[in-house]
């Protein structure tokens, strides 16, 4: 073998081998996701707030004082901490409203910023477009005040309305103020100095709790995360453990690990809308559909008699009657085995919609064919 024909076969065995490694690069890739998208970390949630207010300002659409007792009580005690007496007096104004003020409490949340808010009327107002908000504290399920809300609302539906006709668009009773409360308490969560944290899926699944403490311990080093509970990977720092918690979070939560679920058929019955996991499997079965519809058709004429006759004008019933058995639908024999994609093309061969694919499926998990679970919404 001369020198050109060896440096001809050592490139086509290079070639050779790069393309075998572009085969492995090219395989089926694995579904993926970060644990933050699949765990929440216990503590660090979002609190509710709701508080009681008053809207004032409104162009004749606010509550009617006389049907809503609580408005006029709200109102009178406003004008008296403002120095401003009218016990006894008649109000009949139409530009206050009551309102039920709610929000959510950001973890971490620090004093003196900003937290959005929505602002729903409470008596039989009928619109809130243009109007303010007063003063409204915001308790927390403890009756602890956690933030003030003031300001103009915006509203994105509208109410127009004449002598004889009205037009109502979206819900012009509940609005929203951009960072209209300010946070005037903080809820203490000290994250750095803990030494245990549990993080909770939000799929509880144990196969997937499983891979997410395997892979967080593979990039630690060391044996941190335990599975407790298929919702649950508590994460324990040692003493001698070179870092705090918040640093070890940033790392462990771009930690990419493939979530398994198990195999579910959800049906919501009311839109017929069907979802089916990828690991829906069907055992050998024979599916057969067809029902029987009937067709009336009523087409009546009108029978006149001959000029000059001395006959009545009649009318004659026609009735047109058609059955249709579905013959040409036929018992079709779905193999063991199969996949999510074939199931679903096997159900579209047979021509039916979403509402008798559903009453198929339960049909097929009745007779234990279908490996997975029905979930009925």
């Amino acid at each position: 073998m001369n020198i050109r024909t060896s440096l001809i076969a050592r490139n086509i065995f290079a070639l050779a081998g790069f393309f075998i490694i572009l085969c492995f690069l090219a395989g089926p890739s694995v579904a993926t996701s970060r644990i933050k998208d699949i765990a929440e970390i216990e503590g660090i949630r979002d609190n509710q707030l709701v508080g009681y207010g008053l809207v004032v300002g409104l162009n004749g659409t606010g509550d009617s004082l006389n049907n809503a007792p609580f408005t006029r009580q709200s109102l009178v005690a406003m004008l008296e901490r403002l120095g401003v007496n009218t016990r006894g007096a008649n109000l009949s104004t139409k530009n206050v409203a009551a309102v039920m003020v709610t929000g959510n409490l950001r973890p971490f949340a620090t004093q003196g910023t900003r937290m959005d808010i929505v602002v729903s009327a409470l008596g039989d107002a009928t619109s809130l477009q243009g109007g303010t908000l007063l003063v409204t504290p915001l308790l927390g399920a403890n009756s602890e005040i956690y933030a003030v809300a003031q300001g103009s609302i915006a509203i994105a539906g509208f109410l127009a309305q004449g002598d004889a006709t009205t037009i109502t668009r979206g819900v012009p009773t509940v609005g929203r103020i951009a960072s209209g409360a300010i946070i005037e308490r903080e809820i203490d969560f000290d994250l750095k100095d803990m030494r245990s944290l549990r993080l909770a899926l939000r799929n509880p699944d144990l196969t997937t709790a499983r891979r997410m403490s395997r892979a967080i311990n593979e990039f630690v080093g060391l044996h941190l995360a335990t599975v407790p509970d298929p919702a649950t990977v508590v994460i324990s720092l040692p003493h001698d453990f070179a870092g705090d918690m918040i640093t070890l979070l940033a790392d462990v939560e771009q930690l990419r690990v493939e979530p398994d679920l198990p195999a579910k058929v959800v049906v919501d019955e009311q839109s017929g809308i069907i979802v089916m996991g990828r690991d829906v499997r069907v055992s050998t079965v024979a599916v057969a559909q067809g029902n029987l519809t009937v067709l009336i058709t009523e087409s009546p004429e009108v029978s006149q008699p001959e000029p000059f006759s001395d006959g009545d004008t009649v009318i004659v019933p026609r009735t047109d009657l058609i059955v249709d058995d579905e013959r040409e639908n036929q018992l079709v024999v779905v193999p063991e085995g199969i996949s999510l994609q074939e199931l679903v093309d096997g159900l579209n061969a047979l021509g039916i919609g979403p509402r008798d694919m559903i009453a198929i499926l339960q049909s097929i998990k009745a007779a234990g064919a279908l490996q997975a679970a029905i979930e009925v919404m």
